[in-house]
């Protein structure tokens, strides 16, 4: 898998269910969002999403990559909508590593822009 690849896997992590984090996450992966949601780990992410209004499309820009061997750093400007909702804008950065073969999700974390 590619940094290209990587950078789709990050959009359905956007757009995408439970089932997605949980195939394309590590077990113990963290993430970070504005209060109420605050920290989740592990299952509660996934869990999380279950009947949560997933978004109908997130534009990325500003858009950088770093890679230091089995790790690879997105880190990225995202406006996302849903319906009937304003945008969201934020600051992310997700993390991903090789586990298996594969890139993995080990953190994410946002930062609203307002």
């Amino acid at each position: 898998m590619s940094v290209d690849d990587i950078w789709k896997s990050e959009t359905s992590f956007w757009l995408d269910g439970p089932a997605f984090y949980a195939r394309f996450m590590v077990a113990e992966a963290r993430m970070v969002f504005p209060a109420p949601v605050g920290i989740l780990k592990g299952k509660e992410i996934p869990e999380s999403l279950e009947g949560a209004p997933r978004w109908e499309a997130v534009e990325m820009k500003e858009k950088s990559a770093l890679q230091l061997g089995a790790t690879v750093v997105l880190v990225y400007r995202a406006t996302g909508r849903r319906g009937g909702t304003s945008a969201y804008s934020a600051l992310c950065s997700s993390t991903y590593v090789r586990e298996d073969g594969q890139w993995k999700l080990l953190a994410h974390q946002q930062t609203p822009v307002t």
